[in-house]
């Protein structure tokens, strides 16, 4: 049956993992040991065997083989989707029909068109109810950078350079997913640190790495223009060999500051002050901000009752405008000219 009520404020909420890979498998655990007032209920993989084993790490969790039977589960509040991006849709529009709090790693989906049907599904039901994982929002130097920002001490933000690097990746990668999976992270980054829609995208490949894959266009870059005319420049470069990097660097009328360094923020501005703190030493470099960001979205689901937003960071509408910026990247990169971003307008979305 159809559940469209939700847990009680004081209630410990029961998740269903859905796909549990290296991003749901993680997950798994960080709810099992680090997340306050929530607990892995059920645990789905299209591969049987290894929900059954991540199930078998969590005490009182089951396996349930359908991922709709899972979402459907009455002992269900609410979902994790760690599935390959093309199930997305299905199971959002599924998450949205029970009335189920969802927490959709990215993609939301994997077109520009159904994200959008999805943003629309969601604002009929008259609720927030999908958060998607854009976990750098919760890193504690985008909070610094994003405070500092909104503070208006440096002024209004002028230019932002990105840079992200992988040492390497999967050898199905190609071209066209630098775009959809790496430079999605600096798509998300740009819109949330300028509080403003993307309109137009460049993407330009220079000489490729000669120990990347043959055919990978590695590394690329990336020109993004806003709203307001204000420019962001991204490198994308995923077969460096050396290490995971991600960099941002804003420009503004009053002096910079930059993340990533490993020293924490850095900040110039007259009379020239310079200087950072040293940050805690991470496993991964955003572990912590994978923890913070489930334990908000756990909070927000708690809170979700009285206020009908189930969700603390990102939605469905941010999921969709990274969608129509990488679909542009993706024609850019193939033609090499600017393209303009195709997107319906928010106000024209009630609810979005």
């Amino acid at each position: 049956p159809s559940r469209t009520d939700v847990p009680e404020v004081n209630s410990e909420l029961r998740i269903a993992v859905l796909g549990v890979g290296r991003m749901g498998a993680d997950h798994v655990q960080r709810i099992t040991r680090t997340i306050s007032g929530a607990r892995v209920a059920v645990v789905n993989d299209y591969v049987t065997e290894r929900a059954h084993e991540i199930a078998g790490t969590v005490p009182g969790a089951r396996v349930v083989e359908d991922p709709l039977d899972a979402i459907a589960d009455p002992e269900v509040d609410a979902v994790v989707l760690a599935t390959p991006g093309p199930t997305h849709e299905k199971q959002l529009l599924a998450c949205l029909e029970h009335g189920k709090p969802v927490m959709c790693e990215k993609p939301l989906t994997t077109s520009v068109e159904t994200s959008l049907e999805v943003v629309r599904a969601e604002a009929a039901t008259g609720k927030k109810l999908i958060q998607v994982g854009f976990m750098r929002r919760f890193d504690r130097e985008y909070e610094q950078l994003k405070a500092l920002l909104d503070s208006g001490d440096l002024g209004r933000a002028l230019v932002v350079h990105c840079a992200h690097r992988n040492p390497d990746v999967p050898s199905h990668f190609d071209s066209a997913m630098i775009v959809r999976d790496s430079l999605v992270h600096e798509v998300d980054v740009a819109r949330f640190l300028l509080d403003e829609e993307i309109t137009k995208i460049q993407i330009i490949a220079p000489s490729a790495n000669p120990a990347a894959p043959k055919g990978l266009r590695d590394p690329q870059i990336a020109i993004f223009t806003t709203e307001s005319g204000r420019h962001v420049d991204a490198e994308v470069f995923v077969t460096t060999g050396v290490a995971y990097e991600v960099r941002t660097e804003v420009v503004a009328e009053r002096g910079s500051a930059m993340i990533g360094l490993d020293v924490g923020l850095v900040r110039t501005s007259a009379p020239g002050v310079r200087g950072g703190t040293i940050t805690p030493g991470f496993i991964e470099r955003f572990g912590q901000a994978y923890d913070v960001e489930i334990q908000r979205w756990v909070d927000a689901v708690h809170a979700g009752a009285e206020t009908g937003n189930y969700v603390d960071g990102p939605g469905a509408w941010d999921g969709y405008a990274a969608a129509a910026v990488c679909e542009a990247g993706v024609l850019s990169l193939e033609s090499g000219e600017p393209v303009a971003v195709d997107m319906v307008a928010r106000a024209d979305i009630s609810g979005a």
